[in-house]
């Protein structure tokens, strides 16, 4: 590395002033917005509730960290943009981000997070899987009288020889199919598949478990199954057909489906010749695939425009106009679509580059739970504010990337944060809303 000396100018000038610049400021951090984090864990006990459940098989007189500081550690770091275990070389010294965990000394090393991390077994998923459903129950005063349930899979690409990956031909590449489960913008679940399975697999199992236990909850609640045509099995919709369960499904396109709707597709390409203009006619049909038990009803949209026919197909046992259902409801399942990349792009959900299995399981599952704490934030903290839609990148780049001088002595802990901040006054908002109580 270049030697430079410190004491020539490095830098131009300016307005005839000199600027020095020196790394003696003492305890300075860039995550001061780690603190909304912590009240945001505080508020809902996301992480006591996770260290609660799950076993630490250490010999606790020998431990220097806790098992709840190092998930706090490793779910505050990824809510702040450090999505590898190498980061917290460097960043487990930051004192600003040793408060937020409630720690006065160095955080763990990668290598210790990398230990906590390869711990993990079945037992772990489904026992933070069953936290972030019941945190979601206990999130409502009252109890809901709908709930949405969307379920997608997407392609989690890989690199390495991980256990469980396989070649995907619609992805094109190999992968992990993760499922992921939300009811609006709240995550239910986030489950690592192996690629060479079907996209439904282990929905209607996940369906059932979650039903139950919201009906145990609400057992006047309204439950929704909403999905793409990934998830159009007749064995589920039976299911819940048998379960009042109701359902909106995409449907694949098909020559039988295409003939049962020929009537509208022709109406449509009509108006659209006489008007020149994009044509949409909804209408219902009956059909049954030759696997399915019985009929369904099938609600046709019927599109032409310049490039041609383009017709759309979705099965469903509810009873509203077709045009409801398709562009208000089932249209809707694209909000989904934004969280996944979420999971994905803010919160590092694809850094599956383990070896193993089950630790890839979890650092799926640690996204989610960086997810959990920040869609707090925003549901309660930013509710009403500039900031009420924001993404997770957003929120992170405006709200906790915050550069502060940090002074700990015996009786307190002080962030002294930059004047000029734009968002001060938000910053203190949302942490009143969070603060305990």
């Amino acid at each position: 590395m270049t030697q430079c000396t410190k004491e020539l100018p490095l830098f131009p000038a300016c307005k005839r002033k000199n600027i020095h610049v020196d790394f003696n400021g003492g305890s300075v951090t860039s995550d001061a917005g780690a603190l909304l984090v912590r009240n945001a864990d505080r508020k809902i006990g996301l992480t006591k509730a996770i260290d609660k459940v799950l076993n630490d098989p250490r010999r606790q007189g020998s431990c220097m960290h806790s098992q709840l500081s190092m998930l706090r550690q490793r779910i505050y770091g990824l809510c702040l943009g450090y999505e590898d275990l190498n980061d917290h070389q460097t960043l487990r010294h930051d004192i600003g981000f040793q408060t937020a965990v409630e720690a006065e000394e160095a955080l763990a090393s990668s290598a210790t997070l990398c230990r906590l991390e390869n711990r993990a077994n079945r037992k772990t998923a489904w026992a933070i899987n069953t936290i972030m459903v019941e945190t979601f129950i206990k999130s409502f005063k009252k109890p809901p009288k709908e709930l949405i349930l969307d379920f997608d899979a997407t392609d989690d690409r890989v690199h390495g020889e991980q256990e469980g990956r396989f070649f995907h031909g619609y992805y094109d590449e190999y992968c992990f199919l993760p499922l992921y489960v939300f009811c609006g913008e709240r995550i239910l679940v986030s489950y690592l598949r192996e690629s060479k399975i079907d996209p439904a697999k282990h929905a209607w199992a996940i369906l059932s478990l979650l039903v139950k236990r919201f009906r145990r909850a609400w057992p006047g609640v309204r439950i929704i199954f909403r999905a793409d045509s990934g998830f159009c099995r007749w064995r589920l919709m039976r299911w819940c057909d048998s379960h009042d369960v109701r359902y909106v499904i995409g449907i694949a396109k098909n020559s039988r489906l295409n003939e049962a709707a020929e009537e509208h597709i022709e109406e449509a390409r009509k108006r659209y010749e006489e008007t020149g203009q994009k044509q949409r006619i909804f209408a219902d049909i009956l059909y049954g695939a030759r696997t399915w038990e019985r009929e369904r009803r099938v609600i046709v949209k019927a599109e032409h425009t310049h490039l041609g026919s383009n017709p759309r197909y979705v099965v469903t046992n509810m009873d509203e106009a077709a045009q409801y259902l398709y562009e208000e409801l089932y249209c809707a399942r694209g909000n989904m679509e934004n969280r996944i990349k979420e999971q994905q792009l803010d919160l590092f959900s694809d850094r599956t580059s383990c070896h193993r299995w089950w630790p890839n399981q979890l650092r799926l599952l640690l996204s989610s739970l960086a997810y959990v704490l920040i869609e707090t934030i925003r549901r309660i903290g930013l509710r009403g504010t500039q900031l009420a839609r924001a993404q997770c990148g957003t929120i992170r780049l405006k709200l906790f990337k915050l550069g502060a001088i940090v002074r700990r002595n015996t009786r307190r802990v002080r962030f002294h944060c930059s004047s000029g901040h734009p968002y001060q006054e938000l910053f203190f908002l949302v942490a009143h809303r969070l603060a305990d109580g």
